[in-house]
């Protein structure tokens, strides 16, 4: 035993595959070879139940996210099937990576094996890839290709092995440099494809409740990185740390999976089919002239708007479609008899985006309604108004209206109180 854990020393000076590793074999080596209770450290202790009790909530969430018909969480939310697998498989491989890692340093004393090499080339290849895989399938605008996880963490997975098969050769600086470049790399990868995220979302939904995943993949990639940073050092106190900061990452996946709807269906048909379907319709439409909406105006233009326009005016404001909650592009299209696509590309003609077609109708219709309510003296509440405009969430309401009106709800409600007394 003494001489595996020089060994195990030896390994984690030069390499971050073994730095966990061996604080875990000094957590658990007094209590394999039955040494007297005062050398059980409280941090070994610790360690060691903070290690138990990660296991024991990867398997909970694993078999909940599998099993579990019920969502505790979000029971009015429909989360996307795939991303709950996924996720489910990401707490099930950690709480196998615990689980063999704790036999193997129970049962082995070689970390020369070769077994010791696989389980570190395991770790390399399968738990960045549903890690990765997980944070992608948050992201519902289309499907990413997977294949390049393995291809890019194959040399971390071979340089880890042949570090365990020659020690005397450091392989684990070129590898260290090689994975933080990976981690840099997937980081602006993730900021990149959030953002393509958020304009898909604008561009086809107008509420955006329950869809957004910035602030979730935000904190989860951050988290990673800090998870990573303390692979790099033996310290108990910096691994406790670690496993700390793991339950509230699995908490905030857990909320993640549970609260992001599934869009799937709104989603079914790519752009490019869109565009196929549509040529013959849009060959007989006269082009669009710009139009910029003001969420002032009262009156709409129809006879200057093109044919779409006129649907819209028709089907939409006329009949005030758009205060519908959660009305989405595809809804919309089809109220109005045209193409999703070609209304997408209507929109873009206009300087405008579905997202703010919506919004503006919104808000003129809640500046009406609170106008005549005031001219009726009769009570107004803004949080009810905003409900019946067409607002889920009054946060969101109140940061749409300030992007529009370019003040508060309140600041503009008390200039409005002003002009109604004078």
């Amino acid at each position: 035993m003494d001489e595996m854990i020089e060994k195990t020393k030896l390994f984690a000076e030069n390499s971050p595959y073994f730095t966990e590793k061996v604080v875990f074999l000094h957590a658990i080596t007094p209590i394999i070879k039955n040494d007297m209770p005062e050398q059980i450290t409280p941090l070994s202790t610790l360690y060691l139940l903070l290690h138990g009790a990660g296991t024991a909530i990867s398997v909970v969430l694993c078999l909940y996210l599998l099993l579990c018909r019920g969502k505790a969480i979000a029971p009015d939310i429909t989360p996307p099937a795939r991303l709950r697998r996924w996720a489910a498989t990401l707490f099930g491989v950690m709480a196998l990576a615990h689980v063999w890692w704790m036999l193997f340093y129970m049962f082995s004393d070689d970390t020369c094996s070769v077994v010791y090499g696989l389980l570190v080339a395991i770790d390399c290849m399968v738990l960045p890839f549903v890690f990765v895989g997980t944070l992608l399938n948050m992201l519902q605008d289309r499907r990413r290709p997977l294949w390049p996880i393995f291809v890019f963490m194959t040399p971390c997975a071979v340089l880890a092995v042949l570090q365990t098969a020659m020690p005397s050769v450091d392989l684990t600086t070129p590898n260290k440099v090689y994975g933080l470049i990976l981690v840099v790399a997937f980081m602006i990868y993730m900021v990149v494809a959030v953002r393509q995220y958020g304009r898909w979302l604008r561009d086809n939904y107008a509420d955006p409740e329950h869809k957004k995943v910035w602030v979730s993949l935000t904190l989860l990639i951050g988290l990673m990185l800090l998870l990573m940073c303390y692979e790099y050092t033996d310290d108990y106190v910096m691994n406790i740390i670690a496993h700390i900061i793991g339950f509230p990452l699995a908490g905030l996946l857990l909320w993640r999976v549970e609260t992001l709807k599934d869009l799937s269906t709104d989603n079914s048909v790519s752009p490019s089919a869109q565009r196929d379907n549509c040529l013959s319709e849009c060959s007989a439409m006269p082009p669009c002239k710009a139009q910029n909406p003001s969420p002032e105006g009262e009156a709409s233009h129809i006879g200057q708007l093109p044919p779409i326009g006129q649907l819209l005016a028709k089907h939409c404001e006329d009949a005030q479609l758009f205060l519908k909650t959660d009305l989405t592009l595809s809804q919309l299209s089809v109220a109005v008899g045209v193409n999703r696509y070609y209304l997408s590309q209507y929109f873009a003609s206009q300087g405008t985006s579905y997202y703010e077609y919506i919004h503006d109708l919104r808000i003129r219709h809640f500046v009406a309604r609170y106008r005549e309510l005031a001219a009726a003296q009769k009570p107004i509440v803004a949080q009810q108004l905003a409900q019946e405009s067409g607002y889920h969430s009054y946060s969101t309401f109140s940061s749409v209206f300030k992007r529009r009106m370019h003040k508060s709800v309140t600041a503009w409600i008390h200039e409005e109180v002003l002009i109604f007394t004078s």
